[in-house]
């Protein structure tokens, strides 16, 4: 078995009085897509720091690649949450610039750019300086610059902040090729469904412990489906409230936007039960048990609803 593309041990990292990180053991298997997710202020952002040498931890040791990430740094591409472009600089001569950087030869650097900012929809852009792009545009400038040495490592710290609905999805595609060719990646996010989509492994840290550490079917495996959405005939919303009283169901919700009852079973309870039994309440025209997702099993470990959106602050 090879080893680990990025291992852990024993990680602490103490800002004065606050711990930020206390005492993590990871191992990120080569070859990986790798979601860490958590709330603001978990550790995230930290932990990602101190694997790319940006700070060092105060106890326990970080290996990247079998060294350190200042050794292995040009096998490594790195897009920090805090985005900084040169911003007078034409995009052209600032990738260059970092592909310089990287090692990537003269002679290579021009048609990787040419082909970057092709597949970024941003061949226009070439000539144009950092500060006249967009926000979304500087982030894909960004993140070509993170990635245009062909690096075997890809670490990207809220990738998707700044983009709309289509850049976002467009970076998705990307990240996912980037995944397929064979590189290992791991990226931090506030917003459960990215990590969801893309990822085939999940780490989720909070209070600078990590708490869930497993593939996607191992959570699946183990967070039972626990939510049954019941579509009355009636699409009456007072079903909801009359659904709530069957046994085994812990609270109840109307959602307006599928006029569905959304009933959430307690565990050890039989979620075929209770559709049989909402069978037997109301007439339906649909009832079905909802796949568990990341947001649930958010909510179960930390205690709170994982925000839907990117949010700014320090993870």
């Amino acid at each position: 078995m090879s080893r680990p593309a990025i291992e852990l041990r024993g990680v602490v990292k103490r800002f004065g009085a606050v711990t930020a990180v206390g005492g993590i053991d990871l191992a990120v298997p080569r070859g990986s897509l790798t979601g860490f997710i958590g709330p603001n202020g978990a550790g995230k952002s930290t932990t990602i720091r101190m694997i790319m040498s940006i700070i060092h931890p105060d106890a326990g040791s970080v290996e990247v690649l079998g060294a350190t990430a200042l050794d292995a740094k040009d096998r490594i591409g790195y897009l920090p949450e805090e985005r900084g472009l040169y911003r007078k600089m034409r995009v052209t001569e600032f990738l260059r610039y970092m592909a310089t950087l990287k090692g990537v030869p003269s002679a290579e650097a021009g048609s990787r750019i040419g082909a970057w900012l092709e597949r970024v929809q941003l061949p226009e852009a070439a000539r144009r300086r950092c500060q006249e792009l967009s926000k979304g545009q500087q982030q894909k400038i960004q993140f070509i610059a993170s990635v245009i040495h062909e690096p075997d490592l890809v670490i990207l710290d809220e990738p998707f902040s700044g983009l709309d609905p289509v850049n976002a999805r467009l970076l998705n595609g990307l990240i996912r090729e980037l995944h397929a060719s064979g590189r290992t990646i791991i990226f931090s996010t506030h917003v459960m469904h990215q990590a969801e989509q893309l990822c085939d492994r999940i780490v989720l840290i909070n209070r600078g412990a990590k708490i869930l550490d497993a593939s996607m079917p191992e959570i699946r495996a183990r967070f039972d489906p626990r939510t049954v959405v019941v579509e009355p005939v009636d699409q009456d919303p007072a079903s909801a409230a009359e659904l709530g009283a069957i046994a085994g169901v812990e609270r109840s919700a109307w959602l307006p936007e599928r006029r569905a009852a959304e009933l959430s079973v307690v565990r050890g309870a039989d979620p075929q039960a209770v559709m049989r039994a909402a069978m037997d309440r109301v007439a339906v025209r649909s009832a079905e048990l909802r796949r568990t997702t990341l947001d649930d099993v958010f909510v179960e470990l930390v205690g709170a609803p994982a925000p839907s959106s990117e949010e700014s602050g320090n993870g």
